[in-house]
């Protein structure tokens, strides 16, 4: 276990992400809060710079941290109690990370949205985590809280209101205006190029139970084409994150000992609205490889404060067993590819230092390790609701 010099560092914190992390940090746990946490990277140089752009206080540390440094991995590892990582792609950057946190104890948290890698790493370290008390926690942006917690929402509620949760769950994007980040683009490329490299990679990929060692549920919609669905008047589009939250949602399910039962079925896609223009929509939006292509998104570049500030996020998520049904809603008041993702890494990792979350180790997702108190947190400080409709 650590020695608990600091409760968090923030790895990666001269990215794009990683300073807009810091940044709100800073303003949301200055050091008056009595959180005690630090900036790392590989330059020691680009980090003090970073922390005086930012006017980030003094006791902020700066730490020397490199991903093919070992030393320097053990190091953090170390001296805190959780490791917040933005450095990405985690397939290339985080084996070693994930190791070190599984061996010692540490908790880490981190924006992955790398299906096949996280399968790797279940594989390979669950059992060291469970036995350290390690809790490593992978998509802790967005992809894929607002969809992993949307979900644990709708069926809290559904347990109060009719006594049982739904085996049947759609999640609709109803909204949304903002990009994704760079980091996401690069990661979406990487696991491409292992895929076309490994036919083993492309079979955890099309799996939707490549997350739940040991377990295979019903089969689900696909979400892959467009199609109009008459309860909601609107055409559907595929929505391109649905191939990593879809995962993660079938995994807490798994982790919740399937407290949505063993014949969970779950979607995702994006509205697009109805008539000739919704169709015409849903079929571009198919059509749309940018975020694959070279024209995409490049790490370490991101979006304006202003344009960030822009952007908001509508998802619904809707349970139905026959005449009962319900619906909820999350929100997000900024960009959710980069202002809302930065908030929610960031209240993850607080949340496992002051929450006093008392679950055993091992590599959960945030609905079955944070739950209401992540929630909570959220709808306190991100700007995000969580509301039944």
């Amino acid at each position: 276990m650590s020695n608990n010099q600091y409760d968090v560092i923030v790895y990666g914190a001269t990215g794009f992400t990683g300073q807009l992390v810091a940044e709100y940090m800073s303003s949301q746990y200055p050091s008056v809060s009595g959180l005690r946490w630090a900036l790392a990277g590989r330059s020691l140089d680009k980090l003090k710079q970073v922390k005086k752009d930012l006017n980030i206080h003094d006791s902020v540390d700066c730490i020397h941290t490199d991903a093919t440094d070992i030393d320097s991995l053990q190091k953090m590892v170390d001296s805190t109690k959780v490791v917040l990582t933005t450095v990405g792609p985690y397939q290339h950057y985080g084996n070693e990370l994930v190791a070190l946190c599984a061996q010692t104890g540490t908790d880490y948290v981190d924006l992955c949205g790398e299906p096949a890698w996280m399968h790797q790493m279940i594989e390979a370290h669950q059992q060291t985590a469970e036995k350290s008390g390690a809790r490593i926690v992978f998509s802790c942006g967005f992809d894929s809280i607002p969809f992993d917690l949307g979900v644990y929402f709708l069926q809290q509620h559904g347990l109060e209101k009719f006594g049982h949760t739904f085996a049947r769950i759609k999640g609709r994007v109803r909204g949304m205006k903002g990009t994704f980040s760079g980091g996401t683009a690069a990661s979406l490329k990487a696991t491409m190029v292992a895929a076309h490299k490994d036919p083993k990679v492309m079979q955890v990929l099309l799996n939707p139970f490549s997350l739940t060692p040991g377990f295979t549920g019903p089969t689900q919609p696909l979400g892959n084409k467009p199609l109009f669905e008459q309860e909601f008047n609107s055409w559907s589009a595929p929505f391109i994150m649905a191939a990593i939250n879809t995962r993660n949602i079938h995994r807490s399910n798994f982790l919740l000992d399937h407290q949505y039962g063993e014949e969970f079925v779950y979607d995702e896609m994006m509205f697009t609205g109805p008539g000739e223009k919704g169709e015409a929509t849903a079929n571009a939006v198919a059509n749309d490889k940018s975020m694959s292509g070279d024209k995409g998104p490049i790490p370490g570049e991101g979006p304006s404060k202003t344009e960030r500030e822009a952007g908001f996020f509508d998802l619904i998520f809707v349970g139905s067993e026959g005449a009962e049904s319900l619906t909820v809603s999350v929100k997000g008041t900024m960009d959710p590819g980069y202002g809302t993702t930065s908030k929610m890494i960031a209240e993850s990792a607080v949340c496992l230092v002051q929450d006093d979350i008392q679950v055993k180790g091992g590599i959960w997702t945030t609905a079955p390790l944070l739950g209401n108190k992540l929630i909570e947190r959220l709808k306190a400080n991100a700007g995000m609701s969580f509301n039944v409709e």
